[in-house]
């Protein structure tokens, strides 16, 4: 079943830089990424539809760091669609910066499950985008470091359960999961992986158009 998306709704895109896109410099404070091309798609497509776009999304930001803002930055704005990418800053890459910390994939699920619940219990919709790393060849820019192919597999062992926990909070809750691990593991078997995203983990143009396509499936 899609979610159904009515003339007034409000739909709230929210996570990491991957959503972020530079949104504060925009004026329609969307950023240049996937959600801004959600936006665009919808008004072309549906225009006896309008619909409310947000994006409330934080560049750097780990589950915790939504949750420190989520009542201010989600709950009051009473969105009738929430759509969620977070957990790559939860994930091993960010050990390698002076501050880094990873948290354990249950510790993961219980934030990610306090984010859920009081949207759920509104009957909000939910979106969540599973986190995603894609297997380029080339070694990665982390702050001044070039990190290699070791590295990331360390982070994909670390990525995984938590791919998992969103997966099984979206059974839970009833959410769409958009499981865009998987769909650029597709792509990326035909093109190579840098098409879609360059460092493995923020998307290129094409990756950000491949995440809006996946995003629009799941609505009518």
């Amino acid at each position: 079943m899609t979610i159904t998306l009515r003339p007034g709704s409000t739909v709230m895109f929210t996570g990491d830089s991957i959503t972020d896109c530079q949104r504060s410099a925009g004026e329609q404070g969307l950023g240049f990424g996937y959600p801004l091309r959600v936006a665009g798609e919808w008004g072309f497509r549906c225009p006896d539809r309008a619909v409310t776009w947000l994006n409330s999304a934080q560049a750097g930001d780990k589950v915790s760091d939504l949750e420190s803002r989520w009542q201010a930055d989600v709950l009051d704005a009473r969105p009738d669609v929430l759509s969620i990418l977070v957990g790559m800053n939860d994930v091993g890459w960010h050990t390698y910066a002076p501050d880094g910390h990873v948290i354990s994939a249950q510790d993961f699920a219980a934030g990610y499950d306090r984010l859920l619940a009081p949207l759920a219990e509104a009957g909000v919709d939910l979106i969540l985008i599973e986190p995603f790393l894609l297997p380029i060849s080339g070694p990665v820019e982390v702050g001044d470091m070039r990190l290699g192919a070791d590295v990331r597999r360390e982070w994909r062992a670390d990525l995984d359960p938590k791919i998992q926990v969103v997966r099984e909070l979206a059974r839970r809750y009833g959410a769409h999961l958009l499981a865009a691990d998987g769909m650029f593991a597709e792509l990326a078997a035909t093109t190579g992986a840098e098409y879609w995203a360059a460092d493995g983990v923020h998307p290129t143009p094409a990756g950000h158009a491949a995440l809006a396509a996946a995003w629009l499936r799941l609505v009518g």
